[in-house]
Formats: structure tokens, C-alpha cells, sequence
């Protein structure tokens, strides 16, 4: 309950979800009654965000949407509500921008349906996720890794994490989605790559030079480092005993 809710404080003690993943205009999918948009102000960069569900359309084909709209894509617990997941997550991708984040969380099967399939905790559920495993106790399991790879080129994942820092092991099987803690799921940040990445095969440094005030700092730690490298080799390192 109230997933987008109970990750705000985690977000906001990572600095990446206002600097680099959360800014921009953006569209949140599934995200009635819980939507990102409550919380703009404590994203400062993040401008209109649009909340997306099924009185827009069906999320798995985003089908009114053309691609590269949205600076930012993010969804809580959307993902494994529909049909085909994989497709959903390629359509939301299509309607992402070159250089902009996907932002996602899913129910890890493990920590939330438990072992027990079809989910008796939400009956909506249409799959399982899980990071990665050979074989799972689940047979509608997916593992995570071969949805981003199904992405193409395209996608830099940035951040792939399992969600129990407040989630019991202990406890006998329950929904710990109940309470006002628990969060039982993995997230993944997934970069779109730019046209001129894919060319160059990679996201190479840039070309614009510091202001000549800036250089020098920059200088100044080749010149640090030079140093060092000429002492260290002139001395045998960590091997002064003496009293300091």
C-alpha cells in the first residue's frame, strides 16, 4: 500500500533521483492513487508529470504516445499488471527521450508473493520478478536482467536494487506491503543512450573545456599525482614505523 509513499524518504537520501533521474517533464504509469506528482517539490528539477492509467489507455502499448516524449518514465507497481510485461516495458522505453531515465519498481517474488503462485496477496498480478535466478519456485517467474538486455543497445542500466532494508525474513508468510515500512521489491534506473553514444559505442568525455580558473584545480591533481608516483618511487611505501 502506498509504494510511491513509503520510497520518498529513500529517494531523497540519494541525490541522483533530484539531479539526474527525476527532472524534467515526465509521465507516471499506473500511478493512481499514489502519484508521483504529490511530491514535486521536494524534487526540484521535475517539472509537469503526467499520470498515466487505464482511463488513458492500455500502459502496455502507450499507443497515443509518440517516442522520445517524456524526459523521465516512472511507474511503482505497474509493471506486473499487465499482460506482457516485456512489451509494456519496450513501449515505455519507446516514449522515453535519448539521455532521459526510466524509473521502475516491481514486487521482488520472493519477498512478496512468497513462494505461493498466483499471488494470493494481489490477485491482479500477472507475473513474478526476480533479479536473476536459473529456476524459480514460480512458473510465471522473469528475471529482471533479461528484460533490460531485451531493450537493446539503448538501454544503460544505472541501478538495479533489491528493496528489504526494511523488509523481516523472519516473519512467517505475510504481506509486509501492509504496513507502513514494508517494502518488499527491486528497482531498476535504466538510461536511454543517445544516437551519438550508440555511434561512438559508449558515453565518451565531453568536449567543452573548463573555464581557465577551473583548469587549474584540474591541473593541479595531474601535478599532485605526478608527484606522488615520483616519491612512491623512491621509497618504499607503508613501511615508516616511526612514532608519529
Amino acid at each position: 500500500m502506498k509504494e510511491n509513499s513509503k520510497s520518498i524518504l529513500r529517494r531523497l537520501d540519494d541525490s541522483n533521483y533530484m539531479r539526474k533521474y527525476l527532472i524534467g517533464d515526465g509521465v507516471d504509469i499506473g500511478g493512481k492513487p499514489d502519484p508521483l506528482s504529490l511530491y514535486g517539490e521536494l524534487f526540484p528539477l521535475m517539472g509537469k508529470v503526467r499520470t498515466w492509467d487505464m482511463e488513458d489507455g492500455d500502459a502496455q502499448f502507450m499507443a497515443s504516445v509518440a517516442d522520445d516524449t517524456f524526459d523521465f518514465v516512472f511507474s511503482s507497481h505497474c509493471l506486473e499488471h499487465l499482460n506482457d510485461p516485456r512489451e509494456g516495458l519496450i513501449n515505455w522505453f519507446r516514449v522515453l527521450k535519448p539521455g532521459g531515465h526510466l524509473v521502475i519498481t516491481i514486487p521482488d517474488e520472493d519477498m512478496y508473493e512468497q513462494g505461493i503462485w498466483p499471488s494470493t496477496h494481489n490477485k491482479g498480478h500477472r507475473v513474478s520478478f526476480t533479479i536473476l535466478k536459473a529456476t524459480s519456485w514460480s512458473e510465471a517467474s522473469i528475471n529482471v536482467l533479461d528484460l533490460v538486455r531485451d531493450l537493446g543497445p539503448a538501454a544503460d542500466l544505472r541501478k538495479l536494487q533489491v528493496l528489504d532494508h526494511t523488509y523481516r525474513y523472519d516473519l512467517p508468510r505475510f504481506d509486509q506491503t501492509l504496513t507502513p515500512i514494508g517494502e518488499c521489491g527491486i528497482e531498476l534506473i535504466i538510461r536511454k543512450r543517445t544516437p551519438a553514444e550508440l555511434n561512438a559505442g559508449g558515453r565518451l568525455p565531453g568536449q567543452t573545456q573548463p573555464e581557465p580558473g577551473q583548469r587549474v584545480y584540474y591541473n593541479q591533481y595531474r601535478a599532485d599525482q605526478s608527484a606522488l608516483k615520483a616519491f612512491s618511487g623512491q621509497t618504499d611505501l607503508f613501511s615508516d614505523e616511526r612514532e608519529l
